[in-house]
């Protein structure tokens, strides 16, 4: 990718995605959107609104979808593979009906399996699934956990077994969350660190990054706790944000925070990321 990375924010979508999501994008300052399609907790896959999907097609504004948190493709359960599976079809189906540049989904856990199984388990849900992607369709994008359990990716090398898992896909792309990374062991904070976190995605996942979110930590570098924090009022700091936009691996990749507070905090963080940026 080249050019200016836009800013942006996920963003709740009551009174419907066109209607709620672009009037709290309008008001934070967001150049994009990410959304999620159904509810976050559940497995029921809710149908969309036509003339919802339409307007926000017509709007112009970037979108991103996020795949619901119970979505887990290491899962040993084989009906939570299953459920996994439809609601990543799901999104995909409505990422197409919307417009949207990427499907964001966790990388997920092996929970009480050994991790070369959850693998093999990934590679027949998850596999398929990215071969049905058609041209025009949202790539999925991986996102990183920040270590907690049994995650299948937490530190960035973790990656490289994973893509192998799927082949390398081209439709894989990767969603880098700023918390995450940091609480797995990556420490931006410290000098060159956001520099070295980027240097290390492009070694195990070279042109992948397609979606960053952006969040400070509340808890120390290898905390493997996510908790998300407003943009410098954590442990990261505003430098390392700095220092990840201005990055040749991240031009022209979209910044989305998922920081706490309302709108004012929302606008701030936007607003400081877009100084970080110039402009």
């Amino acid at each position: 990718m080249s050019g200016t990375s836009l800013i942006g924010s996920h963003v709740y979508v009551a009174g419907g995605l066109a209607t709620g999501g672009l009037r709290r994008a309008a008001e934070i300052g967001a150049e994009f959107v990410q959304v999620f399609v159904t509810n976050p907790r559940g497995w029921a896959l809710a149908a969309g609104d036509p003339a919802q999907d339409a307007a926000l097609r017509r709007s112009g504004v970037p979108v991103f979808i996020h795949t619901p948190y119970l979505v887990n493709v290491g899962s040993p359960d084989p009906a939570v593979l299953a459920r996994s599976a439809a609601s990543i079809r799901h999104a995909l189906a409505r990422g197409c009906q919307i417009g949207a540049r990427g499907v964001v989904v966790h990388t997920g856990s092996a929970v009480s399996q050994p991790r070369a199984d959850a693998l093999r388990g990934l590679r027949e849900h998850l596999l398929p699934i990215l071969d049905e992607i058609g041209d025009g369709g949202p790539d999925l994008l991986l996102e990183p956990m920040a270590g907690q359990g049994a995650m299948l990716c937490a530190m960035l090398p973790d990656l490289e077994p994973y893509l192998a898992a799927l082949d390398g896909h081209p439709r894989a792309g990767i969603c880098l969350d700023t918390c995450h990374a940091f609480a797995a062991g990556h420490d931006l904070a410290a000098p060159g660190g956001a520099a070295a976190l980027l240097s290390c995605l492009a070694a195990v996942a070279p042109g992948r990054l397609r979606l960053v979110h952006a969040n400070d930590s509340k808890d120390p570098c290898g905390s493997k706790r996510d908790r998300h924090e407003n943009i410098g009022d954590g442990h990261i700091g505003v430098a390392a944000f700095g220092e990840l936009l201005r990055h040749p691996v991240a031009a022209g990749v979209p910044f989305c925070i998922e920081t706490p507070g309302g709108p004012d905090r929302h606008r701030a963080d936007i607003e400081l990321l877009k100084g970080l940026r110039g402009g």
